[in-house]
């Protein structure tokens, strides 16, 4: 969500006499580069009598060149402008691969272009203990970007000056004192002496106060407010240049509009120029910045009128909906964060861990047991997202509407943290226990196995130091799925299956069955991690025609229904094997 923030800055000077003043060249346009947009600006100069010509300095910076015809008694510069505050990442950028560790060496062509801001001062013997301190192993070059700015903010206190000019590394480092333009020059000499083309930079920073206290740290400010500010610049190859803030050890946002960005501080100023005779003068300065709209957000919702507003337009469409038959339904997708674990990756990135199916278990029950249904759990597949190996599991809550019960027995419910010991041969047992029950014939269960060529041939493509779930292996879900296959074997079955279809037949419905059978005489399950029903080479069944496939066309959703039957009579059908 975007600030837009107005922005007013007036500079004056009043003389105690008429004077005469030679050309005054102006550095208070955002430059070219600026990532903050700036939607609207205004330059205005008193006294009116002047002529003015927009130029750009070689590097790219607006200058506004201002010559006085006749003597004046003030000089006023006023800028307004409008600045457009979304939300800018410092890191979002790229890194050519050969500079993403520090030290690097530029291409000798982009060297060559880079020549100004490589140039190097003589500095003192202060500057050169502080530089022989900073490490030179190899790391990444965010990273060391990162550590020397802060650095330089913990080491180096902030103070106000007034008077013209910038300090020399050596005087700040003396000192342990500097304004913005201090510590930012000394960050650009840092750099520099370390093989980095850094630039300086005045501009504006605009700081706003945040909606809610930090948690973790400081605040910041408690008004909003704005002031003329100076940083440094780094280029690096692929990201081009990235601002460092010294003063606050950040790297520059949103709040940071540069004016000018030049090789050496002198041509930064915002206002220079001269008077061809002395004169007391009165100087004044002011800054302000008004939020002159913000759209509403987490942090600062809306008003009460305009909930209300909002709400009342709310119901005006219920009632449009409703009057034209259309109806609405909506699904949610909570998420959920631990408040125990929450730096794990099941609980930000990955899509399974130790502990994520043990909460979801507990979580479902609890809203059994809150919502009073009496519902059925069913736990089943969920999303399958690209790129990733298995899909989501999905526990789902179902239950009838009338408030009569499908399930009351919840100790009948599988646990996630209990290990039942069930083996392949009890779900063997349990199909044709199931076969029975629904009178389709026991010979119609199949053992279904992992494919054991399969598996062979990825156990002959291991190196021959690693065996099948080594922990060496790269891929993770891999390295499970041989582990679990060796382990059992590769002739023992993983469980059993029961072809079923409903049918209906004059007397009502009834289930059937049927007989499946393979080119390779067995069921071999498609190879991975998922339950073996997602895995089930339907491809490789007897191919039926089109024309004789038996197509399910699924009911009208909106179709008016007859009411359920009641629970009990149901239960009591189906326990006796009616319908």
């Amino acid at each position: 969500m975007s600030i837009l923030a107005s922005l007013h800055h007036v500079t004056s000077y009043t003389y105690d006499h008429p004077v005469s003043m030679g050309p005054q060249v102006i550095r208070l346009r955002p430059a070219p580069h600026s990532r903050t947009d700036i939607p609207a600006y205004s330059l205005k100069i008193s006294p009116a009598d002047h002529f003015i010509n927009w130029q750009q300095d070689p590097f790219g910076n607006w200058l506004a060149r201002i010559v006085f015809p006749e003597r004046v008694t003030e000089f006023k510069v006023e800028v307004d402008l409008l600045a457009k505050l979304d939300v800018i990442n410092p890191f979002d950028f790229f890194v050519e691969e050969y500079a993403e560790s520090f030290p690097f060496e530029y291409a000798p062509a982009l060297k060559a272009e880079l020549a100004p801001y490589l140039e190097l001062e003589d500095e003192g013997t202060l500057f050169a203990d502080y530089l022989a301190s900073v490490p030179r192993e190899k790391t990444r070059i965010v990273d060391f970007l990162v550590y020397l700015n802060q650095r330089l903010q913990s080491e180096v206190g902030y103070v106000i000056r007034m008077e013209p000019g910038v300090q020399t590394p050596d005087e700040t480092l003396t000192r342990k004192l500097g304004s913005c333009r201090d510590t930012g020059w000394l960050l650009v000499q840092l750099l520099r002496h370390l093989g980095l083309a850094a630039r300086f930079v005045s501009g504006y920073l605009i700081q706003l106060k945040p909606d809610v206290a930090a948690l973790d740290g400081p605040s910041g400010t408690d008004v909003d407010f704005t002031d003329l500010h100076a940083w440094c610049e780094v280029f690096v190859p692929g990201a081009g240049w990235i601002g460092l803030d010294p003063t606050s050890g950040l790297l520059c946002g949103e709040g940071h509009i540069p004016l000018a960005a030049t090789p050496h501080y002198s041509s930064a100023a915002p206002i220079s120029g001269y008077v061809n005779e002395k004169a007391e003068v009165e100087f004044g300065f002011d800054m302000q910045v008004v939020r002159v709209a913000e759209a509403p957000r987490v942090t600062l919702p809306f008003s009460d009128e305009t909930w209300a507003a909002l709400d009342q337009l709310g119901h005006k469409v219920d009632e449009d909906l409703k009057a034209g038959d259309v109806r609405l339904t909506m699904g949610g997708e909570p998420t959920f964060v631990s408040i125990d674990d929450y730096q794990s990756p099941e609980w930000n990135t990955e899509a399974l861990g130790p502990h994520k199916r043990e909460r979801a278990d507990d979580l479902i029950r609890r809203l059994r047991r809150r919502f009073e249904t009496e519902g059925v759990l069913h736990y089943g597949q969920g999303k399958w997202y690209p790129g990733e190996t298995l899909p989501r599991w999905s526990f789902d809550l179902f239950w009838r509407k009338d408030g009569q019960p499908i399930w009351q027995r919840e100790d009948l419910i599988a646990d996630e943290k209990v290990n039942y010991g069930v083996t392949p041969a009890d779900a063997e047992r349990f199909c044709k226990a199931v076969a029975e029950k629904l009178a389709v014939g026991t010979e119609f269960v199949q053992q279904a196995f992992e494919d054991n060529i399969y598996y062979m041939w990825k156990e002959q493509n291991l190196p021959e130091n690693i065996a099948p779930g080594d922990p060496r292996m790269a891929d993770e879900v891999q390295r499970r799925m041989l582990a679990r296959t060796f382990n059992q074997g590769l002739g023992t079955a993983t469980g059993s299956v029961l072809p079923l279809r409903r049918v209906w037949t004059p007397a009502g419905p009834a289930w059937r069955s049927e007989e499946w059978t393979y080119r390779r005489q067995f069921l071999f399950l498609i190879p991975g991690e998922s339950p073996m029903g997602y895995r089930l080479p339907l491809e490789s069944l007897h191919y039926l025609a089109p024309t004789r496939y038996p197509y399910i066309v699924e009911a009208d959703p909106f179709e008016p229904r007859a009411p359920l039957p009641d629970a009990a009579d149901f239960s009591a059908r189906y326990s006796t094997g009616q319908g």
